[in-house]
């Protein structure tokens, strides 16, 4: 099985080589029901994924839309823990070496014990943590422990990061940084800001870590247009949202189809020279 540090790497260097974007579904932990977890996982990944992006349900997710609120609520309603994530990674481990990233806000991870929590994210086989309301400035600690663990704390830059914060983030960074496209809450948009090519490029002359977009991305067409500005893309809202029309017998062709059609439009119109 290869290092939890390794995974990201190797699945960044295959996407270049195939001149493709990377697709990281995300999915809230629990939603829709505990028991669609595994199945949901091993669906998303064999439709084609290249990663996966695991939600921690937390009852105040302020950097969240209603799509994801609604997701966290029906997990937590289920009393869905950062334990029950970790055994969902574990049985996903079994068949399948995707790189897994965390997504949590930083109450859960302090109850659990941030020590604690980076030991055992690795054993189960995380490869990134994301913490979106844990400020960088103090997000020095955790990055220890993570680096001690084989873990990538994975760091966010928006469109209002100044010049002197970004060149500090993207001095720290590992694994990969997360370029929030817009500013405000998660949710599916109709259209990609006009200034995003502005803010990723910046992004991009600032660091040779890979960049991954998310926020907002919905559409074959949003990833298609982001192939030649970043290395993945996140899709988390329209996923959501797409899983609650969809539930019922078919629900699992239905996330396939989904995924397969995001997957189709990754391929990239120029190499990204990196």
């Amino acid at each position: 099985m290869t290092q939890p540090s390794d995974r990201l790497a190797l699945t960044f260097s295959r996407l270049r080589s195939l001149d493709q974007v990377g697709l990281f579904p995300y999915l809230t932990v629990g939603f829709p029901s505990r028991a669609h977890g595994l199945e949901l996982l091993e669906a998303i990944a064999e439709a084609g994924a290249d990663g996966l992006e695991l939600g921690i349900p937390f009852s105040d997710p302020l950097a969240d839309g209603v799509t994801m609120q609604r997701a966290s609520a029906r997990a937590l309603e289920q009393k869905v823990t950062l334990d029950d994530a970790l055994e969902l990674v574990r049985r996903f481990r079994i068949h399948h070496n995707l790189p897994i990233s965390m997504m949590s806000y930083v109450n859960p991870l302090l109850a659990y014990g941030l020590e604690r929590l980076c030991r055992d994210g690795a054993s189960a086989g995380i490869d990134g943590l994301i913490v979106p309301d844990l400020p960088f400035e103090e997000s020095a600690l955790l990055a220890g422990l993570c680096v001690d663990a084989g873990i990538h704390l994975i760091q966010l830059v928006a469109p209002t990061t100044g010049p002197e914060r970004l060149a500090a983030v993207c001095e720290r960074a590992s694994g990969f940084i997360y370029c929030v496209t817009l500013v405000g809450t998660t949710g599916a948009r109709a259209t990609l800001s006009s200034e995003l090519p502005e803010f990723l490029a910046a992004v991009r002359a600032a660091t040779r870590v890979p960049l991954v977009a998310g926020f907002g991305i919905a559409t074959p067409a949003h990833v298609a247009a982001l192939a030649d500005q970043v290395d993945g893309v996140i899709v988390a809202s329209a996923l959501a949202d797409f899983i609650e029309q969809s539930e019922g017998a078919g629900l699992l062709a239905a996330v396939d189809a989904f995924i397969r059609d995001l997957k189709a439009s990754t391929k990239r119109r120029l190499p990204i020279d990196r």
